[in-house]
């Protein structure tokens, strides 16, 4: 990989460059990557101006590499438990090769990929039967007398065959190939790079990413290939920028590299905790954040419909009655700024909508690197309680299975 300029910056910050440093190639990524939601170019009389939103990772252009650092300084070790977390995936075990450097956070999972592309291999790549055409000198398969008649004309120097053989160039591992090569043009390490490149040449390649983006999408998994999930999953990753089905959406963007989406991230990790942390105590999680939602009709236009990340279902006082509760997944530091009226007016909505009218209730949850947290908020009116608003603050410096069992000891 050619040289490039290091650009070091943070979310939501931003960085000046040069008017040489972006290629017009460059520039369409950009506005690609803007019209997202993911980063702002903005031209100045000196060059461009590049910020990031709420998001986390490497982009490599074709004169500079950009890396953006989360608000939160998690170490890479924690990331990745709580990125496997959130993926529901198994968490790669801790190595040297974990510890965040200036290569950035895409380096964690490239060497993700590569510990359990190096763990298929000495298993043994799978195999499966592979129809193929081709021409011998000798009978192999099936003659395609077809193809002999009207290609050779009788002739029997040259047999056209059909064989059916088992062989590694499957989609399981093609897609792995793929996501290989994606990895080693964003990689800077350069120990990695060479592990990234020994591995590959196991595993062969789709024709193209979007082709192996599609079989990953057509994937099912059985008995047979259960043991390349983990694998797939961190290739998804990879092989999408950061796009992860029910984590991000894959818009087609052609920038090199993988960035991550920390809003919809936070999201996933709320909705498994809470998930996990009721199944216990007699709760669980309701499919679909509670059926219809809350809807708004009678407005200008067509019928609006919300709902909170997460609605769970707890046990009630007695036995013939639950309990539903909101949760809202926040990616905010509460821990040094209050709750905005607009997320009050959010969650007692969600409190009115679901819980018991004489006592709704509703509950944020946000990232907090300082330890775990909480917090009552009381809402009043004229007339009394309107409501009340707990605020859980996640530490994210403890392991998901922490931060599991204190959900669960303050959500009931």
């Amino acid at each position: 990989m050619p040289d490039r300029t290091p650009v070091q910056l943070g979310e939501y910050e931003s960085a000046a460059l040069e008017p040489d440093q972006l290629t017009p190639r460059d520039v369409d990524r950009l506005h690609a990557l803007q019209a997202r939601g993911s980063l702002t170019l903005t031209r100045e009389h000196t060059g461009w101006r590049l910020k990031a939103d709420a998001t986390v990772g490497v982009l490599v252009l074709d004169r500079v590499r950009v890396v953006i650092s989360p608000k939160f300084a998690i170490p890479g070790e924690q990331l990745m438990s709580w990125l496997a977390y959130a993926l529901g995936t198994p968490v790669p075990a801790p190595a040297k090769r974990w510890a965040t450097g200036p290569d950035g956070y895409a380096d964690l999972v490239a060497a993700a990929l590569l510990e359990e592309c190096e763990r298929l291999l000495r298993e043994g790549p799978r195999r499966d039967y592979v129809r193929r055409r081709s021409v011998e000198p000798v009978l192999r398969g099936r003659l395609d007398v077809a193809a002999q008649a009207t290609r050779r004309y009788g002739q029997l120097d040259q047999l056209h065959v059909r064989t059916f053989d088992r062989e590694a160039d499957i989609w399981d591992n093609r897609v792995l190939g793929s996501a290989l090569k994606a990895a080693l043009g964003m990689t800077a390490g350069p120990g990695l790079a060479r592990a990234l490149h020994g591995v590959a040449g196991g595993f062969p390649e789709a024709p193209t990413p979007a082709a192996a983006l599609r079989a990953l999408d057509r994937t099912h998994y059985t008995r047979l290939n259960a043991r390349y999930r983990p694998a797939h999953t961190w290739a998804r990753l990879l092989l999408r920028g950061g796009g992860v089905t029910d984590l991000l959406s894959d818009h087609g963007t052609t920038a090199d590299g993988l960035l991550l989406a920390m809003p919809p991230l936070w999201e996933a990790v709320v909705r498994r905790l809470g998930t996990d942390a009721v199944g216990p105590r007699g709760g669980h999680a309701v499919p679909g954040g509670g059926g219809v939602g809350i809807t708004v009709r009678g407005d200008l236009g067509n019928a609006s419909t919300f709902r909170p990340d997460l609605l769970l279902s707890l046990p009630g006082p007695d036995t013939a009655h639950r309990t539903l509760l909101p949760v809202d997944a926040k990616y905010k530091r509460h821990d040094r700024h209050g709750v905005s009226a607009a997320d009050v007016h959010q969650l007692l909505t969600y409190g009115s909508g679901y819980a018991f009218a004489d006592a709704p209730r509703a509950v944020i949850v946000h990232p907090q690197p300082s330890g775990h947290a909480r917090r009552t908020l009381q809402v009043r009116g004229p007339n009394g309680v309107l409501g009340t608003l707990h605020v859980l603050g996640v530490d994210t410096r403890a392991t998901p299975e922490q931060a599991t069992a204190w959900i669960g000891s303050v959500l009931h």
